[in-house]
């Protein structure tokens, strides 16, 4: 039962940190990924549609992406969605291609990209945190109703505050290494 709702933390905190991942991935650095439009949504014949299910990506050069649509008639969706987005680019079109260039990244958008990343990062903490409180909310309870013994619980609490640390170490690596990536010019 206690390795149940260890395990169970375990996995929960696992996926926060890959959600982690995700947020990060989906921040612009100095060169261009499809990550980065993997959150665009476009209105696909009124249907809201993720773009990477709509197009394929081409990395041009390392500012430079290619997006061609599928279906050529969704081009002016996939082009408006991209220049609606929160990424700041002018994307063109020739027909069959949208290309959006990156434009060069200045000091000032950089410091702006590591504060969010920080604060994508601490999102995960506390959601790790909020994982980590309900594992020993139930490992009380089950001390309580007298389902385990004290010595036990203390051993599964000692357990659970070490996959925590090793978690929340995690999520800090990688805010490091997004922020070498933001700074690298």
């Amino acid at each position: 039962m206690i390795d149940d709702i260890l395990l169970e933390a375990e996995e929960k905190m696992e996926k926060a940190i890959a959600v982690a991942r995700e947020d990060f991935a989906t921040l612009r650095t100095g060169r261009v990924n499809p990550a980065m439009f993997s959150k665009i949504v476009v209105d696909y014949y009124g249907a809201p549609t993720p773009l990477n299910q709509l197009a394929s990506f081409h990395a041009a050069d390392a500012r430079m992406m290619l997006i061609t649509p599928f279906d050529r008639n969704s081009i002016n969706s996939v082009e408006k969605a991209i220049r609606d987005s929160d990424l700041g680019v002018n994307p063109a079109t020739d027909g069959n291609v949208v290309r959006v260039v990156l434009p060069q990244l200045t000091e000032e958008r950089r410091k702006e990209y590591i504060k969010v990343a920080r604060h994508k990062a601490e999102e995960a903490r506390v959601s790790i945190r909020n994982i980590r409180r309900q594992a020993k909310e139930a490992l009380e309870k089950m001390k309580k109703d007298g389902e385990v013994g004290e010595d036990d619980v203390k051993r599964a609490l000692t357990h659970l505050e070490s996959v925590t640390h090793e978690q929340v170490e995690h999520v800090d690596e990688i805010l490091k290494h997004k922020e070498e990536e933001l700074l690298e010019v």
